[in-house]
């Protein structure tokens, strides 16, 4: 019988399942009489039986069993209501979130992103949502991809924004965008004609690129550590406009996505070209939260608006 009762349940008329039906019918199991619902529900009896036996002849099983002194549920009813009370409770909750987003109360979301990030994408992000949500502040730090996990995973951020090829325990990505790493040079470059580079063929050109190449975590060390090629680093910066104006001088080739760099290659000044590596090849931004809580109303928002950003902005050539 429960059997055969769960599934004539699979495909009820979902309409009238998720209706008014939901609050009349746990409004009948707890007063245990349909009369005594209908007056706590302020309609007539009659709406409240018609709405029933709709019901039942939809799903072709009894909910209730009338006795002299009101309804007690049947077995197929107690399945029923404990549907029903879940999606009033889930109903109940999304109107907090939705209460919540339009009256703006979270307050103030604090974020850590790479440098790339901070220089164009996540202030467009930041001046389209706060014309929706004008009443939330933030907090924006620039940080390597190392130190970016770490604020993240301690809770020192609410949202990270960095390579997400690092597994972390106290770490979730909720959302990926490929983004290699590639070489970065003025258009006039006598390499700015290839259509791709090895790592050989930068051995005779200076380079500049991200400070943490001089630590343990480097990516573009973990990706050369098996080439034969030395590579000549010239100047080594956290920050992306000193970067920038270096190659654009003409001294360097810069080694980085081409997140921060959209503009000066979409006008021609800068020309980007894959590397031919499949680590500096498979490389992704992503947005990072923390596996040991859950972002609130606003935090989610913001991070969806990134993740859509991110997905307008081609990185992979």
């Amino acid at each position: 019988m429960a059997v055969h009762f769960l599934h004539q349940l699979m495909e009820p008329d979902v309409r009238m399942i998720h209706s008014k039906f939901l609050g009349y019918f746990d409004a009948v199991a707890r007063q245990g009489s349909i009369r005594k619902a209908a007056a706590v529900l302020n309609v007539c009896s009659t709406t409240v039986t018609r709405k029933l036996k709709d019901v039942e002849r939809d799903l072709g099983v009894k909910l209730l069993d009338r006795t002299p002194d009101g309804v007690v549920l049947t077995a197929a009813g107690s399945i029923v209501v404990e549907h029903c009370r879940k999606t009033l409770y889930d109903f109940e909750q999304l109107r907090a979130v939705v209460d919540d987003i339009r009256s703006a109360r979270s307050g103030h979301i604090q974020l850590m992103v790479i440098d790339s990030a901070a220089l164009g994408l996540v202030p467009e992000v930041l001046r389209e949502f706060s014309a929706d949500y004008p009443g939330v502040t933030y907090s924006v730090t620039t940080g390597q991809p190392d130190e970016i996990v770490d604020a993240v995973a301690e809770g020192a951020v609410d949202i990270g924004l960095s390579f997400s090829n690092e597994n972390h325990p106290s770490i979730r990505s909720i959302f990926e965008k490929a983004a290699p790493i590639g070489a970065v040079m003025r258009s006039d470059h006598p390499l700015a004609e290839r259509t791709e580079l090895t790592i050989g063929d930068l051995e005779n050109y200076l380079l500049v690129r991200s400070i943490d190449g001089r630590g343990h975590h480097s990516l573009l060390d973990e990706a050369i550590a098996g080439a034969t090629a030395s590579l000549a680093t010239k100047v080594f910066t956290d920050s992306l406009p000193v970067a920038k104006k270096t190659i654009e001088s003409g001294q360097v080739i810069g080694l980085y996505t081409k997140l921060g760099f959209r503009d000066e290659i979409d006008a021609g000044a800068l020309r980007y070209l894959p590397v031919a590596n499949d680590f500096l090849k498979s490389l992704s931004v992503g947005i990072l939260i923390s596996s040991r809580r859950s972002l609130s109303p606003m935090e989610h928002m913001l991070a969806m608006q990134i993740g859509k950003a991110l997905t307008r902005v081609q990185l992979d050539y």
